[in-house]
């Protein structure tokens, strides 16, 4: 191929293992099982754990088959080094650990994931200040920096009510003001949406969704952008100044969050999910169909008293999610009406699953008050605009007649 014709998504995806050779002509990474390798150098060995050698030292910092998917994300989010996981939550666990001290404050969004507030609330009970803001804002997000701010958290689209960030316009209040700005990009993907496009810091995956895409391996992985200066940042130690400051935080969350704390992803899992990579761009174009004819199919049902979805026209931040992404996502949710029993409804459906995952290749529903969210509180809930009737609905690759058809015989018998 020429060298002036840059290669497409998926077809950099497909061959991004065949850039460097692997044993035997295989297509691709295989599976690396082995916790320790061995050097004939001493000298070798000494590189390697002082960090002016790659290679790898024990199987907690990583092995080659999670390297090659880490090779994968990077080039994905068009950053300049990756560290995988285990989950998407040691994932975005790892940053408040290898990135953050007591006394620091953080900014994140109100509408973060269940989980994902309560481990910023562990984080400020370990002497980390975090206010939560109305992130579709970047003014909530100024109003509310102080002289210790050093990070600001924002999802790109909030799981479940899909309140969309204002992701450019924070980007360039974190630029001015030297703020690390993380990004997580889990419900879009690097195929709708680039974060470093609008200067993210650091990029979060959970791999376990859309990137996976199977529901058959737990991942997670953050990405460096390049867009941030880390000789500015103070909380990077003196062992890792060493490296080039666009390595330095990578750096770091390997060595504090793999080598110190553990959260690693296995060469297994590692395998499954960069399989399932190869075809995140086909699966989630046909996601996101699907979910748009059912979010037009919902908001007219007269048992159905809201839809939460950026592609429809009324959703609050429709004209930013057109001018930012690809398309607006795979995942809604909606409120039954009065009179409407949600939990009959439910039972009814025979095409979609009731379970907690999302961005699996089949459609997956849950009540959301009554679940993932349930340890958060009624009042809790209530202001990050929970209702009690709320449905989630992560949309798969199902046929779209089937899918409609299959919530349309549910809440007609509901």
């Amino acid at each position: 191929m020429s060298e002036e014709r840059k290669r497409g998504f998926t077809t950099s995806i497909l061959h991004a293992d065949r850039a460097s050779p692997i044993e035997h002509g295989a297509l691709h990474k295989p599976l690396h099982l082995s916790v320790a390798y061995g050097y004939r150098d001493a000298a070798d060995l000494v590189a390697v754990f002082q960090n002016r050698a790659q290679g790898y030292a024990y199987g907690r910092q990583g092995n080659p088959t999670t390297a090659a998917l880490e090779a994968k994300i990077t080039a994905m989010e068009g950053g300049v080094a990756s560290v995988c996981f285990a989950t998407g939550m040691a994932a975005i666990g790892a940053i408040a650990i290898a990135l953050l001290k007591a006394g620091d404050h953080v900014v994140a969004s109100s509408f973060v994931f269940g989980n994902t507030n309560s481990l910023l609330a562990t984080l400020a009970a370990h002497g980390t200040a975090v206010t939560f803001v109305d992130a579709t804002s970047a003014a909530s997000v100024e109003r509310a920096l102080t002289p210790a701010t050093r990070m600001v958290f924002v999802e790109t689209i909030a799981n479940p009510r899909t309140q969309v960030a204002d992701l450019d316009a924070i980007g360039a209040l974190c630029r001015e003001r030297g703020l690390v700005y993380v990004v997580d990009n889990t419900m879009t993907s690097p195929w709708l949406y680039r974060p470093a496009e609008s200067d993210a810091s650091l990029v979060v995956n959970a791999l376990t969704k859309y990137i996976g895409g199977h529901g058959n391996a737990l991942g997670g992985a953050v990405t460096d952008t390049g867009r941030f200066d880390w000789t500015r940042y103070p909380n990077i130690a003196d062992n890792y100044r060493r490296q080039k400051p666009a390595l330095q935080a990578v750096t770091q969350l390997r060595k504090k969050a793999l080598r110190d704390f553990g959260a690693t992803l296995s060469a297994e899992q590692a395998h499954h999910l960069a399989i399932g990579a190869e075809t995140l761009a086909l699966r989630l174009d046909r996601q996101c169909a699907n979910a748009q004819a059912l979010a037009d199919f919902l908001v007219h049902h007269p048992k159905v008293h809201a839809v939460h979805y950026p592609g429809l026209a009324s959703h609050p931040q429709h004209e930013r999610v057109r001018a930012l992404f690809r398309a607006p996502g795979a995942l809604l949710s909606f409120e039954t009406a009065d009179g409407c029993d949600m939990m009959a409804m439910l039972n009814r459906l025979q095409v979609a699953i009731l379970s907690s995952n999302l961005g699996d290749n089949r459609t997956l529903v849950i009540p959301v008050a009554q679940t993932i969210y349930w340890e958060m509180g009624a009042a809790r809930r209530a202001e990050m605009g929970i209702a009690e009737t709320l449905v989630r609905v992560s949309v798969g690759i199902e046929d779209t007649a089937d899918l409609v058809g299959d919530f349309e015989q549910a809440l007609a018998a509901a």
